[in-house]
């Protein structure tokens, strides 16, 4: 073994040939922020080297207290590129494709899901979300006795929450305690469109109030669901929404080696 190799102590737990099942794996992550960008980073420390990125927003301000891109030196910079230089930076042989764009009824067609092995929402607009849950199911679905099917893992809300202990892994309709998971399921019935096939997301069941300090012309919702089209203004934090990417990243790694149940 190599200890020069930055991914020796990964291959102590893989092996090689798990390393050779990550490094071929097709990973597309829809959302930057504070969940997204955590599981991007994960997933290529760990050997993942074919990723897509895909964000429309640009870093701000409000960002640093939580999102892996965001520093006071590139605030007002595209997230894609900002990410995409940090993971460059720790593996200059991965191959990062960046778009800089939403994934919204106007662009869906603009992705072929289908194309990868692994598709991860850290979206933060409920329609948005909602219509990526249909298309990614339906390409779980049609891809399911392909040779290489597609899976699929969703973030829930990772705002109004402070305690690490109460993130956890469940199939979306068995959910409990998450304002997002319910939105989504209304949403879903009220249309009569549902999910093609079950997926595993990663949720909190806490919910800690906003205080009330929200600037003039900011949405902080009642609920602290989603909104239609618009994210309420919520207080998060990094030891959670972080903790929320590495999850779901961990639910790639695994089920890539055949550890996910």
């Amino acid at each position: 073994m190599d200890f020069n190799n930055p991914l020796s102590r990964t291959a102590l737990l893989t092996g090689l040939d798990g390393l050779e099942r990550l490094s071929s794996a097709r990973v597309i992550i829809f959302g930057l922020g504070g969940v997204g960008s955590w599981a991007a980073e994960t997933l290529v420390r760990t050997g993942v080297r074919q990723l897509t990125i895909v964000d429309a927003d640009t870093v701000a301000p409000s960002n640093i207290n939580r999102q892996m891109p965001a520093t006071v030196n590139n605030v007002g910079e595209a997230k894609v590129e900002a990410v995409r230089r940090r993971l460059l930076d720790i593996c200059p042989e991965a191959e990062i494709t960046t778009v800089c764009g939403r994934y919204t009824a106007e662009t869906a067609e603009s992705f072929r899901l289908d194309e990868y092995d692994y598709v991860i929402d850290a979206i933060d607009s409920l329609a948005d979300k909602a219509l990526l849950i249909l298309r990614a199911t339906e390409a779980m679905a049609t891809t399911a006795h392909s040779e290489r099917p597609t899976t699929f893992f969703s973030s829930m809300g990772a705002a109004l929450k402070l305690d690490p202990s109460r993130i956890a892994v469940a199939e979306f309709w068995k959910v409990k305690g998450c304002p997002l998971a319910a939105a989504l399921r209304r949403r879903f019935k009220k249309s009569g469109q549902m999910p093609r096939r079950k997926f595993r997301c990663v949720y909190s069941d806490e919910l800690v109030a906003n205080h009330d300090i929200v600037e003039s012309g900011e949405e902080a919702g009642a609920d602290t669901a989603m909104r239609y089209g618009k994210v309420a203004t919520n207080g998060s934090v990094m030891h959670i929404t972080a903790i929320f990417g590495i999850t779901l990243a961990s639910l790639v790694i695994r089920h890539r080696l055949g550890r996910l149940g």
